[in-house]
């Protein structure tokens, strides 16, 4: 375990956790929302350090990143512990083992962060991406490995909620290169009945993400009853184009009930109904729009904003580049890549 980066001392040994947007008040041996900070005799723990419950290489397109290192392997790192509940997850098993049984929390593979740079340096990855549950309530371990590999010419990725605080985003702004965030829903009342939490914190942090210069692309899983309304789709296509800018990717993916933690009862979302996400992005005005979950259809590729010629294909995860170095081979116009 190491002591948290971001909390307060108060009185009567009560700690005041600064590190997501939950802002826990945590009196002695009690822990907060996401399971895994616990306050001991007046000081918090994050006692997930260095323990790794998921250590493996994916296509950086998984996160899914689809303008960030196109067609690389990105070394993917987590933790046990969320500071959500979503009914949707779909590695319930090890975001919210924790929250069920705290006895849990010494569970997962002794892997230091020089380490983890280090197989990524073997591996030969550009990449570490820190994923699967969500890399806030695993700030110490993450940072540590963040300026590591930094040093050595590795990028940084988090795949995340986005329901961090302030304090959080700052200390990692100089050595994260990219974030895929989730945008939910932009209904509260989904955010509240279905994650426990809020969905202004997270526009907030996109927002902030992309004027302090991180690559930003937006996911949102489009499930039936909950976050399939018209309307709702978007509120959040407008809010990435005049928030964040029409050249931020949106992923709008297609819900699996099967794997889902509490929502099995649920169907998967129809294949028309994730088009019609994609065609609402579009409208909207922006210029990459991706469906997700849906293998073989064309609105996985990248295709030229400015004359519409293909420059990435991709099914599932094999991937194939025709771009001139980032530009539109045909009217060399930028495809907005990071490479």
């Amino acid at each position: 375990m190491k002591e948290s980066y971001l909390y307060e001392k108060l009185e009567d040994k009560k700690t005041g956790c600064r590190t997501c947007a939950h802002k826990c008040l945590i009196a002695p041996g009690m822990f907060g929302i996401c399971g895994v900070r616990k306050n001991i005799d007046g000081k918090l723990f994050a006692l997930n350090y260095g323990k790794a419950i998921s250590l493996s290489i994916d296509p950086i397109e998984k996160k899914p990143f689809f303008h960030f290192l196109p067609g690389t392997h990105s070394l993917s790192v987590a933790t046990v512990g969320c500071n959500f509940r979503c009914g949707n997850c779909q590695n319930w098993q090890i975001s919210q083992l924790v929250k069920k049984d705290k006895g849990m929390l010494d569970i997962g593979q002794d892997i230091s962060p020089e380490e983890i740079v280090a197989e990524a340096v073997k591996s030969k990855c550009p990449s570490i991406s820190y994923t699967y549950t969500e890399p806030t309530i695993f700030l110490e371990y993450a940072l540590d490995t963040m300026k590591i590999a930094k040093e050595k010419g590795i990028r940084n990725t988090w795949v995340t909620n986005g329901f961090m605080s302030d304090e959080t985003l700052n200390l990692i702004e100089p050595f994260l290169d990219a974030a895929n965030v989730d945008i939910k829903s932009f209904d509260d009342k989904f955010y509240r009945e279905n994650c426990g939490a809020r969905v202004v914190p997270v526009l907030d942090i996109c927002r902030k993400m992309k004027k302090l210069g991180i690559w930003v692309e937006i996911t949102t899983l489009v499930i039936p009853t909950l976050s399939d309304d018209k309307e709702m789709l978007s509120n959040i296509a407008k809010f990435i184009f005049s928030e964040l800018g029409g050249d931020t990717p949106w992923h709008v993916s297609g819900f699996s009930g099967e794997i889902s933690w509490k929502l099995q009862d649920l169907p998967d979302t129809p294949v028309k109904t994730v088009k019609e996400a994609y065609r609402i992005g579009k409208k909207a005005g922006l210029n990459y729009v991706y469906t997700g979950n849906i293998p073989g259809n064309e609105s996985e590729n990248t295709y030229c904003s400015k004359c519409g010629e293909l420059c990435i294909r991709r099914i599932g995860y094999y991937v194939e580049r025709f771009d001139d170095d980032g530009k539109c081979p045909k009217c060399s116009e930028k495809l907005n890549l990071i490479l």
